[in-house]
């Protein structure tokens, strides 16, 4: 994976606490991340999703609602945003819980400025090899919407093993016709072979 840089990665910040919003601010953008801080759980939850490089850091107690039904809320919501989550007391439980939800890291306050910071880079890592998967599932959906209904009728069957004479019986058609359906598929989706062909349904999936 290639190196991941800061200066087009966000950093959202959800705490009760205005001093510690704001701390977590100066030190991420000592780093150059982009940072966005809330206050209250339904102030983020209805902030715009987005498929920029982003990342999380989630205080385990909050006032208005648990952290850990934030926590279910955002993986609900924003199933791409990779969490951090902050606790003041590690329970075993709440790990546990934590870490089935969704989270992507558990750390115990206070933390070291290294340690979060690594943390947030590791999370961020991942959001953008999440964002880099979903572009090109995008690319790979928008080709296919080029296919016309027999056409992607002919693909499914060619994806599902079928050969030509095989889905000409079944469409009632010829194989003539169906290569040049065939053709015209590969052409529309600007592949070389039916194995990028393959693949490329399976990005769209």
């Amino acid at each position: 994976m290639r190196a991941t840089t800061t200066l087009d990665a966000t950093v959202f910040v959800l705490d009760d606490e205005p001093a510690v919003r704001d701390s977590l601010r100066d030190l991420l953008e000592s780093e150059h991340y982009q940072v966005r801080t809330f206050g209250s759980p339904s102030e983020f939850l209805r902030a715009p999703d987005s498929r920029q490089k982003a990342c999380l850091i989630l205080d385990l107690k909050m006032p208005e609602m648990h952290g850990l039904d934030v926590l279910q809320a955002v993986m609900q919501q924003k199933p791409r945003l990779p969490t951090i989550v902050l606790t003041a007391f590690v329970e075993v439980p709440a790990v546990v819980t934590a870490m089935k939800s969704g989270a992507v890291n558990l750390l115990e306050k206070p933390c070291s400025d290294h340690q979060l910071l690594g943390a947030v880079r590791e999370a961020i890592a991942q959001s953008e090899q999440c964002c880099e998967q979903h572009a090109s599932s995008d690319a790979a959906q928008t080709k296919l919407c080029r296919l016309s209904l027999r056409e992607r009728e002919v693909l499914d069957l060619l994806v599902a093993g079928k050969n030509v004479k095989q889905i000409a019986m079944q469409l009632g058609t010829s194989p003539n016709t169906v290569r040049n359906q065939r053709g015209s598929i590969l052409e529309k989706t600007e592949v070389d072979s039916m194995t990028d062909l393959v693949r490329m349904v399976l990005e769209a999936k």
